[in-house]
Order: C-alpha cells, then sequence, then structure tokens
C-alpha cells in the first residue's frame, strides 16, 4: 500500500512539474518566441533583438533557444506589452514609451522629455534601485522588464516645414507618442501614434506634418527626407530611449537559473552594443542625409524653453493623478538631481570643451 500511495505521489508530481514548465522539454531544451515593434529593415534595432537571442542559445549550448519577430508577423508593431502579458509569446523586444496609454509611468523605463542620458539611465536603474521600482509596476501584468538597448538621444524629427516659433507647434499633426505627445498637446500639436511602416506614407500623402523616429541611420532606410524637408534635433522627449525586453513572469519562473542567467547576460551586452552600433553609423548617415538635401535645424531656444516648461507641468500633472507614476517620479527625481551636478562637474566641462575645439 505504501508503495502504491509512493508512486502515485510520485506521477502526480511529474504531471504537476509538466504543467508549470510547458516550454521545457524533456531533453532540457527550451524554446521561446519574441515578438518585436521593428521591422527587419532596421538592422541596429531589430538585428540587435536577432543577436540578443542568438547569444542566449550560445551561452546555454543551444538548449535555449529564441525565434526573433517583426512587428505585425505575431502582433501589432504596439502590442507586445499585451502579448507577453497574456503569454501568447514569452517575451517582447520594445520601447516601453508606447504604452503610455495604459500607465504613463512605463515612460521612466524608456526615457522622459529631458531626462538623463543613457549613461545615467543605466546608473539610475542598476545601481539606483530604478530597475526594483519598476518592476514592481511591470509585475502587475505579469511581466519582467530587462534593460537590452539603447539609440541615445534621439532626432527631433522631419518636418514639412519650419519651426521658428513655439506659434508654429499650433495645429502640427506629428507622428509621436507617449509622454512626448502628451507635452506637446499643451502647445497645442496634435500628436499621433503609427506604426514605423506608416510613417512615410502618412507623410507623403500630408495626414501628418511631422514625425520623429530614431536617428539619422534609421530615418536614411525609412526614407522620410524624400517626403519631409526639414531634420531637427534635439528630440528632447527622450533624453535616451532605452529598449526594454519584457517577459512573461510565468514563463520566467519556469526556467532553469542558467538560462536566466544566459538571457540576462545577452540582455545587458545589447544594452552596450546598440549604442555603440548607432554611435558608429548615425554620423555618416547624417552627413549622407545632408548631401542629399535635408536641411538640418534646431529647434529654437523659446521653442526649448516652453517645451520644458510644458514638460514639467505634464509630470506634475501625472504625478497628483497616478500613484505609481508619483512614487517612480520622486525617486528618480532625486536620483538625476544628484547624477547631474556630478556630470556638470566632470563630462559637461570636457564635452564642451572638445566640441567647440578644433577638429583632430
Amino acid at each position: 500500500m505504501k508503495r502504491r500511495a509512493f508512486l502515485r505521489q510520485a506521477v502526480s508530481g511529474a504531471v504537476a512539474t509538466a504543467v508549470a514548465s510547458p516550454a521545457i522539454a524533456q531533453s532540457g531544451q527550451v524554446r521561446w518566441r519574441m515578438t518585436t515593434s521593428w521591422p527587419k529593415s532596421l538592422d541596429t534595432i531589430y538585428g540587435s533583438a536577432e543577436q540578443m537571442c542568438q547569444r542566449v542559445g550560445q551561452l546555454t549550448g543551444g538548449k535555449f533557444q529564441i525565434s526573433t519577430f517583426a512587428g505585425g508577423e505575431i502582433v501589432p508593431s504596439t502590442q507586445a506589452l499585451d502579448a507577453v502579458s497574456k503569454n501568447s509569446v514569452e517575451c517582447g523586444h520594445t520601447l516601453t514609451a508606447f504604452y503610455f496609454g495604459k500607465n504613463p509611468v512605463y515612460a521612466f523605463d524608456s526615457g522622459v522629455a529631458f531626462g538623463p542620458n543613457s549613461r545615467q539611465q543605466a546608473a539610475w536603474l542598476y545601481y539606483g534601485g530604478g530597475l526594483e521600482l519598476l518592476r514592481e509596476i511591470f509585475r502587475k501584468e505579469d511581466v519582467l522588464n530587462f534593460p537590452c538597448g539603447n539609440t541615445g538621444v534621439q532626432m527631433g524629427g522631419w518636418f514639412r516645414k519650419e519651426i521658428k516659433t513655439v506659434e508654429d507647434l499650433k495645429g502640427l499633426r506629428m507622428r509621436i507618442g507617449g509622454l512626448g505627445g502628451t507635452v506637446l498637446t499643451r502647445l497645442g500639436a496634435v500628436p499621433t501614434q503609427i506604426a514605423p511602416g506608416d510613417i512615410y506614407p502618412s507623410l507623403e500623402r500630408g495626414t501628418i506634418d511631422a514625425a520623429e523616429w530614431i536617428g539619422p541611420y534609421d530615418d536614411e532606410k525609412l526614407g522620410f527626407s524624400k517626403v519631409a524637408k526639414y531634420y531637427y534635433t534635439p528630440g528632447w522627449w527622450e533624453g535616451s530611449a532605452m529598449i526594454t525586453t519584457m517577459v512573461n513572469a510565468k514563463a520566467w519562473e519556469a526556467l532553469p537559473a542558467e538560462f536566466k542567467a544566459a538571457f540576462e547576460a545577452a540582455a545587458n551586452e545589447q544594452n552596450l552594443l546598440m549604442q555603440a552600433k548607432y554611435d558608429a553609423v548615425n554620423p555618416e548617415a547624417l552627413k549622407r542625409l545632408v548631401a542629399s538635401g535635408a536641411e538640418l535645424r534646431a529647434f529654437p531656444q523659446p521653442v526649448m524653453e516652453a517645451c520644458y516648461k510644458a514638460s514639467v507641468e505634464t509630470f506634475d500633472e501625472l504625478a497628483s493623478n497616478n500613484s505609481d507614476f508619483k512614487k517612480v517620479y520622486e525617486h528618480w527625481k532625486a536620483f538625476m538631481n544628484q547624477s547631474n551636478q556630478w556630470f556638470r562637474v566632470a563630462e559637461y566641462r570636457l564635452d564642451s570643451f572638445r566640441f567647440g575645439a578644433a577638429a583632430w
């Protein structure tokens, strides 16, 4: 009798383990799918997702395989969060600012208006307590967030007409989402968030008057200079644009410890390598765009000042209405005030001198 009871318990335990870990085969192999928010033509950002997944395979001797899918192949580009939350796919590669409408606090995971550069963002997340705070919030969606790349500060976008004064923003129909779009609404602009593949035809038809994307290398690939003449800088709505891999919490918990370590290592590698590639390829791409007729412009100082004021007002308003936003904003603000003081002492002074000095 005891032997039969023991066998029943052993079989029940095996079944429970199989149910809890459906992605882990008897061979010890795991197969996941990663949906992304990018077209395959963008070899920087989509390519980074592919490289990350390949690296996971390398680090696990091929036992943990993740297949990468472009935006629209499994779900639309801006629905990665929902797909991961529902466990329709195990992970997604995206910009969490896309989901600002679900909860504005997600913007802190990617980048906020007049926010930190990529190094300050990494410092806050990895050593300043930011990642722990954000993970508490993402867990409400059964999701874990992993930093896995950064574009650096982006360009200010492509405009069909010049922006000379704050008045020129009124009625401007611009492809921009998230926090930046909310800020521009205060100044009379009409923001809209559309998928990458729809930006070019929308500019060409005049459905929108302006669009921001990433920077010279990717913007050149998407052909924006052919349908909008003026190329503005800087993209003040994101001091850096961090890319995130979101993982379904249940799928993550089912992984062996060594697979989790490989995944995190691969994500951390791409958090360095993606921006390194952008920094290497953007200079020549910008030269090509200007040579082909794009007119480079800087937002006028009064426009920048108005956008900064509107950003602070937007932060304060969101904090008063959203407890998640308030908690993260206060923590983030305290850290950034200290970080900015340090960067003024050394980084800013050297960079300012170098950029103003004669080239080598």
